[in-house]
C-alpha cells in the first residue's frame, strides 16, 4: 500500500485541543500537511490554529462532539470544502471515568461508550467516502493497550476500547476484500503523560492516574505520523505496554493478580479530588490545553521499542545481530 507523503496530505485530527491530539496536529503541520483540527473546546482549537499558522502551517478548526454523527460529518465535509480532499483521518478523542462499576450511573457509562467507541465509528463512516473518492488514504484509530487487557476502575473506558479493536479488525478485512488501498491502523498507547487524567471524572476521592511508567505524548504523535504514511496493522506505543500485553497472552491469571495489586493502588495519587470537581465527561473543560500532564516523575523520555517498530530495517538488523552474537557466545563456551 503506497500512501502519500505527509507533506502532500490533508489530515483531520479529532480530539486535537490538548494532549496527544494537539501534539499530533502540530507535528503534521510542521511536516507540511494541511490540518483540520477538531474537539469540543473552542478556545483550545483557536490557540492551536494560531500556533500552527504562526509557524507558517495551514490549519482550520471545526468544533465538534464526536458523540454526535452530524457534527463529525461536518468535520469531514469542511476538509473537503476547504482543501478539496481528505487523505488521513486520525481519531484521538476520548474520555474516561474512574470508579467501581456500582458507583457508575447508566448515563455515565453510556456517555463514555458514545465518545470512545461510537465516536471512532462515526469518524470512519464519514471519512471513508472521501478516502475512496481520493482512491487511497489512512484511517488511524487510537485505542489503548487497555483494548486488549482491561484494568479495574475504568470499565466503561476499557469496554469501549475493546470495541474499537473489534471494529477496526472487521473494517480492515472489509476494505481489503473490496480492494481499497486504505490503511486501517490501531494505535495502542501505554500510559501517556497528558492532562487526560486531570480532566477525567473520578469517584475515587483522589486525583486519578494510570499505571506507570508513562511516556511523552510525542511518542504517540510520531506513531500516528508513521501510520499516515505506512499503514501498519497496529502499533503498541511504549515498551511497558508491550510487556503488559505479553504477560496477558502468556498468563491471564497472572495479569489478574498483578491488577489486584497495581490496578487499584496505582490508578490514583495521594492528592484529594472531590467527586464534584469539574471534568470533561459531558462537555469541554476549557482552559487546560496543555500537551503534557504533570506526571513526569513517573515518565520515560522516549520508547526504544516504538522507535524500532517505526524503523523495521534497523529492528530486523538488531534481531539478526543479536541472534548471531548469541550463537557466537554459545560456540565460544563449548
Amino acid at each position: 500500500m503506497k500512501l502519500k507523503p505527509i507533506e502532500e496530505q490533508v489530515v483531520v485530527v479529532m480530539g486535537a485541543s490538548s494532549g496527544i491530539g494537539r501534539e499530533t496536529a502540530l507535528r503534521f503541520a510542521r511536516r507540511g500537511a494541511k490540518v483540520i483540527v477538531s474537539a469540543r473546546g473552542e478556545s483550545g482549537l483557536r490557540s492551536l490554529v494560531d500556533q500552527i499558522r504562526s509557524e507558517d502551517g495551514e490549519a482550520i478548526a471545526v468544533v465538534a462532539d464526536v458523540a454526535e454523527f452530524d457534527q463529525v460529518k461536518a468535520v469531514a465535509d469542511s476538509a473537503a470544502e476547504e482543501y478539496g480532499r481528505l487523505d488521513t483521518w486520525a481519531h484521538l478523542a476520548s474520555v474516561s471515568l474512574f470508579a467501581p462499576l456500582e458507583e457508575i450511573t447508566p448515563e455515565e457509562f453510556k456517555r463514555v461508550v458514545e465518545v470512545d467507541l461510537m465516536g471512532q465509528v462515526y469518524g470512519a463512516m464519514v471519512a471513508l467516502p472521501h478516502l475512496k473518492r481520493e482512491g487511497r488514504g489512512a484511517l488511524v484509530h487510537v485505542s489503548s493497550v487497555l483494548a486488549r487487557r482491561s484494568v479495574p476502575l475504568q470499565s466503561p473506558y476499557c469496554a469501549s476500547k475493546h470495541g474499537v479493536e473489534g471494529f477496526v479488525e472487521s473494517l480492515r478485512v472489509e476494505l481489503k476484500r473490496e480492494g481499497w488501498p486504505i490503511g486501517v491502523t490501531n494505535v495502542l498507547p501505554a500510559s501517556i503523560n497528558t492532562p487526560f487524567f486531570d480532566k477525567s471524572r473520578t469517584k475515587l476521592g483522589y486525583r486519578p492516574m494510570s499505571i506507570p511508567p508513562f511516556y511523552p505524548p510525542g511518542v504517540v504523535a510520531d506513531a500516528l505520523l508513521y501510520a499516515a504514511e505506512n499503514a501498519p496493522r497496529d502499533l503498541v506505543v511504549g515498551g511497558a505496554g508491550k510487556a503488559l500485553l505479553l504477560t496477558q497472552r502468556l498468563s491471564p491469571r497472572l495479569m489478574d493478580a498483578i491488577m489486584l495489586y497495581a490496578g487499584f493502588r496505582w490508578q490514583q495519587t495521594d492528592e484529594p479530588k472531590p467527586e464534584r470537581a469539574p471534568d470533561y465527561l459531558f462537555g469541554p473543560l476549557e482552559g487546560d490545553d496543555r500537551i503534557e500532564g504533570d506526571l513526569g516523575k513517573w515518565s520515560f523520555s522516549r520508547s526504544l521499542s516504538t522507535w524500532l517498530d517505526m524503523h523495521p530495517r534497523t529492528k530486523r538488523g538488531a534481531i539478526v545481530g543479536g541472534a548471531l552474537l548469541t550463537l557466537a557466545t554459545l560456540r565460544a563456551k563449548r
